[in-house]
């Protein structure tokens, strides 16, 4: 354990539970690292993850942005691709991007692709999966809107989905955003989360939850508040 770390430890209360504000203060006001680091929301799930009626996933865009300028590929052709372009698109085409990432190419962030591509891109399918990248219908990457869909990644859309441990983990911006942009952030992330509640789940959705970036412990937010607060904002 790094000196850094272990003075950030130390400024924090393991068995105390902080309101987002303090919590966010708190991050700031540790140690940091050479690098502008990720700051992430890690989720908690009151869920049985066997249930398959039970499945927590969906799509959020934060209004601040994640901190990071995502590269984006659309798979498409004709005037969709014209589109893709037109809209930002840092690569789009058919055939020839779908034999570069058979070969292994995969220097971009974001897929999107077409509904009429997806015959041919299901091949990718063991190389795009076990990343997260490939197109899906319910993440909004499959879509005859590409210029939509380009513009809604760009302003910092990202995907969520419960893992086998019935945990969401999120990133919710850097380092570098002030106090405001985090808190605001992450408010809009747990409306999110909350508003892709399974209909069939009783009691309170969250179990646990804490804030940390790439260098730093976590830090426990308070359950209540937070949950709360998202109900009554959707």
């Amino acid at each position: 354990m790094s000196r850094r770390f272990q003075q950030a430890v130390g400024r924090r209360n393991r068995t105390e539970r902080y309101p987002l504000d303090q919590a966010v203060s708190l991050l700031k006001d540790m140690p940091a690292a050479k690098f502008d680091e990720t700051v992430q929301l890690s989720v908690s799930l009151n869920i049985d993850s066997k249930k398959t009626d039970q499945v927590v996933r969906g799509t959020v865009v934060l209004p601040h942005g994640i901190g990071k300028t995502r590269k984006v590929l659309v798979f498409c052709k004709g005037e969709a691709e014209m589109q893709a372009k037109a809209a930002g698109a840092d690569y789009a085409g058919a055939a020839d991007f779908i034999e570069k990432v058979q070969n292994g190419w995969l220097d971009f962030d974001v897929a999107i692709a077409t509904p009429a591509m997806m015959r041919d891109v299901s091949r990718l399918g063991k190389i795009l999966g076990p990343r997260g990248l490939m197109p899906n219908p319910k993440a909004g990457t499959v879509t005859e809107d590409v210029a939509k869909a380009i513009q809604e990644v760009k302003q910092g859309k990202v995907e969520f989905k419960m893992d086998k441990l019935a945990n969401i983990h999120l990133v919710i911006g850097k380092r570098s955003f002030d106090s405001q942009r985090l808190v605001e952030n992450t408010h809009v992330a747990m409306e999110a989360i909350v508003r892709a509640r399974p209909g069939s789940l009783k009691g309170r959705m969250i179990r646990r939850m804490v804030i940390s970036s790439t260098m730093s412990p976590g830090i426990p937010l308070s359950v209540e508040g937070l949950e709360d607060q998202a109900v009554e904002e959707l």
